[in-house]
């Protein structure tokens, strides 16, 4: 009999990829560490603000030695190539239960048969699969010999990606989206579990003004470029932007009379505009989205684009019940255009007192309680027989494709 036999309560461990900024990730991690206060934390590395590093609650954050190489803060992406032996040298040998909190590499941990390991996953490795070309290109390394070098490590990273899919006993997926990437990439089914959403922070506001919003960090995939775009064709509608990022400066040089970009503002600032928008824009194709559920906790109507999280997060007013938004079909500011033209027709049939309530079925409470029930159903589960984990937790194979409703 070892160790991990004679306990009754589990030791936890919850391994996290890099801590470098705050972002949805991180909040998840911090509702994880709520749910498990026992829990030790580790990441490959870790330069979060002091201001930050105390939401997690926890008295010491291991790290690898990554967290001490030259430049490593400013450039961790000059060391993707080494973050699978930074993560394999992560020492979670004392723990009972792994929690990895996975977007690329967490998943990756080493772990022993006495060990049960559950994954949720936030993304396979995006700039591996899916986003793999359009990395190249934003970055330059497509072309030439910087690129072949490129493509030789994200090759040896997929493989790497897809072989330590085996060191998981159960993945959870943030979205049913997500749950069919992590089947296509790992051929292995998941649990949806949406991520919590601090729907209360944000309060609802019932009478509106006549500008729409969106609130993002202004990198290429999350499409603000196709956003200003389409409102450059709407010269008599007026959009509000708010966030940060590379294609900051792009944007100020072609943005059109009617369109405002605010840059960064404070949380208070953005629930403020958000509150009383006549419509947040999304046009990302985003795992979830947690801005969009944001928006509808205000009681404001969401315009997104219909891929993704936003398919399981906006009810369509052209087809469900109850409705909460409007999705366009084409990821082009021509389709957007007809989705807000659309809205502008159509709009006074969303009520914001169902956008509020819908926003609440994503709420922290909700993540807490479902999160502890599966925690505690899969380690009883794994105790009697660790083979059939899998197959109880998520149900048959005819059983794996669970809509917004059977996860309440």
């Amino acid at each position: 009999m070892n160790q991990h036999d004679t306990r009754t309560t589990p030791l936890i461990h919850i391994a996290h990829e890099w801590l470098t900024e705050w972002g949805g990730s991180e909040d998840v991690v911090r509702a994880i560490l709520e749910c498990l206060p026992e829990a030790k934390l580790s990441a490959t590395i870790n330069f979060l603000s002091a201001e930050n590093r105390v939401r997690f609650k926890v008295a010491d954050i291991q790290t690898t030695f990554l967290q001490h190489m030259p430049f490593v803060e400013k450039r961790f992406w000059n060391y993707l190539p080494l973050t699978p032996l930074a993560v394999e040298s992560l020492d979670l040998s004392d723990a009972d239960l792994i929690v990895s909190s996975s977007h690329a590499f967490a998943k990756g941990v080493l772990t022993t048969a006495e060990q049960l390991h559950i994954s949720y996953i936030h993304s396979p490795m995006r700039y591996a699969w899916d986003l793999h070309f359009q990395y190249l290109r934003d970055y330059g390394l497509d072309t030439g010999i910087k690129g072949h070098l490129a493509r030789w490590v994200f090759h040896r990273l997929r493989l790497w990606d897809r072989q330590t899919a085996n060191n998981v006993d159960l993945f959870l997926a943030n979205s049913d989206h997500v749950r069919q990437r992590i089947w296509r990439t790992y051929r292995r089914p998941a649990r949806v579990l949406y991520p919590p959403v601090k729907v209360e922070k944000f309060g609802l506001q019932r009478e509106k003004d006549g500008y729409y919003i969106s609130v993002s960090r202004l990198v290429s995939y999350k499409r603000m470029d196709l956003i200003v775009e389409a409102f450059r064709a709407m010269p008599g509608r007026k959009l509000v932007v708010i966030g940060d990022g590379p294609q900051l400066r792009s944007l100020q040089a072609t943005c059109p009379p009617n369109v405002t970009l605010m840059g960064w503002q404070t949380d208070e600032v953005v629930r403020q505009y958000l509150a009383n928008a006549r419509a947040f824009v999304f046009a990302a194709h985003e795992d979830f989205g947690i801005s969009p559920v944001e928006a509808q906790a205000c009681g404001t109507p969401v315009i997104a684009y219909g891929a993704g999280g936003s398919v399981e997060t906006v009810r369509d007013m052209r087809f469900r019940p109850e409705p909460t938004g409007l999705l366009f079909e084409h990821q082009t500011a021509a389709s957007l255009v007809q989705a807000v033209e659309a809205f502008e027709n159509l709009g006074t049939r969303i009520n914001p007192d169902t956008c509020r309530r819908w926003a609440e079925t994503f709420s922290e409470a909700r993540f807490a309680k479902q999160f502890k029930a599966l925690i505690e159903t899969s380690w009883d589960e794994w105790k009697s027989d660790p083979q059939s984990l899998e197959a109880r937790i998520i149900g048959p194979l005819s059983n794996r494709h669970p809509t917004k409703e059977t996860l309440a």
